[in-house]
Formats: C-alpha cells, structure tokens, sequence
C-alpha cells in the first residue's frame, strides 16, 4: 500500500481534562468533534480503505486554544504533545506532528528544544494566523533559525479567524480559513522568512488557501514598488515555489492553479481526516492529472516534504 496522507487529525489523550457524556473532551466549555477524532483505530481503517500506509497526524484547531496567556500556553502545548503521542500507542503507520504555539514565541522556541531529539516527531505544527503573532516578527527569528538547523518540517493549519464579520454562513471555515493560511504565507514571503531559511519545509494545507488567487497579485506589488512593500531575496512568484501544500481544494481548476504557483513536485495528498469539510479519497482530487502525478503526489513528494 504505497503513499502518504500529510493532513489528518487526532484528539490527544488528555484523561485529567473535562470531557462529557459522550468522550468528546470540553475545550473551553465547549466538546470538540467529531468522534472519529478520538479513534485511532478509525484512522487506521480509512488508511486502508484509501489505500495508503501511513498518515501524518496533528491536533485539530479547536486545541490550539490561542487565546491562552504564555504561562497556560506552556503547559498546555506540553499537555496536547504528550496526548497525543498517548493516543497514538504504539501505531506504526500513524506519524505525529508537534504542536508550536507560535502566538507566543519564546514558549514556541522553549516547547521545541524540550521535544528537539524526540525522534517520535515527524516534525511540527502551528496555526496560521487566527490569534499567531506576524510570521516576519523578529521574535519568531530564533525558531526558524533552529528549524533551519535541523531541517524540519512545519505544517501550518488556519486558526480561527478573528474576524466576527465571518461568524455567519460558516464563512469562518469557507472563506476565513483560506483567508489565514494566504496571511501567514505572505508574511514568510514578504518577510523574506523562506529564502533566508531553505532547510525548514513549510507544508500548507487547503491547497494554500487563497495564495495561488492573489500570488500574481504580490508579484505586482512588488514589480511596481508599491508603498511598504520591501526589497525581498526572491520575488513573490520565486519564493512561493518553496511551499508543499496539499491537494484539498475541492475543485480540479484550483489544483492546476496551485500546480502552477507552487510547482508540480510541491504537491501532496492531504484528506483533513476525520472533518466533513475533507475527503475520504484525497487521490480523487488530483486523479484528473494522470496516474504519474498521482504516484509522485501520494508517495515521493511527500516523503520529500517530511525531509525523508
């Protein structure tokens, strides 16, 4: 069973935390689903179903809990690490990512050199925008630079946009989660953070969310010198090329688009398991491209992506 799922989600096992009648555990008042999330053994089923032998796992957005000052942010990124490697036991072909609260930057540095030569981490996941710090803030500089060193592999999933005029219509998944990925990808680029780190492999789910609608956009801005806009190593166009993002796009016109923004040998499988709003056949959604491109997608690329 050949090929990678770079996007799915896991509960982590946190025994001493609130949960209700069902098993979902209460984050801040409220539980946080769907049950899947707390079935390793479901993940392990849709892997076979699917195909594929392997699935890289983080904790879903709910448990990034942004809004938490950098003592509490401390311990509970420590906690929902150490949940999460217990709810995987012993499972071989379930690979975790470890969470960086990247809205507090010396906790993110601090919780990375605690897991650093924990050799159970495939690599590290971090929300994009929702209540993050800028990606070019100088107080992010000491995390990148260890990532560098290492050569590690950083997911970046949306957080929850703060923008309230996104409640209604569930825009705040349909439009603001897009939306957050696109910010926090123009603050590496427009914070010249990819180009200054070529070891560190950024991972963008949802295909990239609005990036490969608006790149031609940035790349305008910067031919044109607009106000506020720096002198960058690389251009707009040059330096997206440094992302991996995922086939999640829902629409066979966006992945052509996002193949040409990012480069055919950027592209992996991801299903965003167990949530509704992802597929149980991410290898439909690029299937239009041939088989080749398939095989390259669900197997090569991503093993490059995880510095394999």
């Amino acid at each position: 069973m050949p090929g990678i799922d770079l996007h799915t989600h896991l509960a982590p096992r946190l025994d001493h935390h609130p949960h209700n009648t069902d098993g979902l555990l209460l984050i801040d008042g409220r539980p946080v689903g769907p049950p899947d999330l707390y079935r390793p053994d479901r993940l392990v089923s849709y892997l076979d179903t699917a195909g594929l032998d392997e699935a890289v796992v983080t904790i879903p957005p709910p448990f990034f809990r942004q809004d938490l000052d950098a003592e509490a942010a401390r311990e509970w990124a420590e906690s929902v690490n150490t949940g999460l490697l217990n709810a995987l036991d012993d499972r071989d072909r379930l690979t975790p990512l470890a969470y960086l609260p990247l809205e507090h930057p010396d906790v993110a540095v601090d919780e990375y050199a605690r897991l650093r030569d924990d050799d159970r981490w495939a690599g590290l996941t971090a929300a994009a925008g929702g209540a993050s710090c800028s990606l070019a803030d100088a107080a992010l500089a000491p995390l990148w630079k260890a990532l560098d060193e290492d050569g590690r592999t950083l997911l970046l999933h949306p957080g929850t946009t703060p923008d309230t005029r996104l409640t209604p219509f569930y825009l705040a998944n349909l439009l603001g989660n897009p939306g957050e990925t696109a910010l926090a990808a123009a603050q590496l680029v427009f914070g010249d953070v990819l180009a200054t780190h070529p070891r560190l492999r950024f991972v963008l789910v949802h295909c990239g969310g609005l990036l490969p609608t608006v790149i031609g956009r940035w790349q305008r801005g910067v031919d044109t010198h607009r106000p506020g806009v720096p002198d960058l190593s690389e251009s707009p166009r040059e330096a997206v090329r440094r992302f991996y993002v995922d086939c999640l796009a829902h629409d066979a016109a966006v992945v052509d688009l996002a193949v040409t923004t990012f480069g055919e040998d950027r592209m992996v499988l991801g299903s965003d398991w167990p949530f509704p709003m992802g597929t149980d056949d991410p290898r439909s959604l690029v299937a239009h491209r041939g088989e080749d491109f398939v095989r390259t997608v669900e197997l090569r690329t991503s093993r490059e992506a995880l510095g394999r």
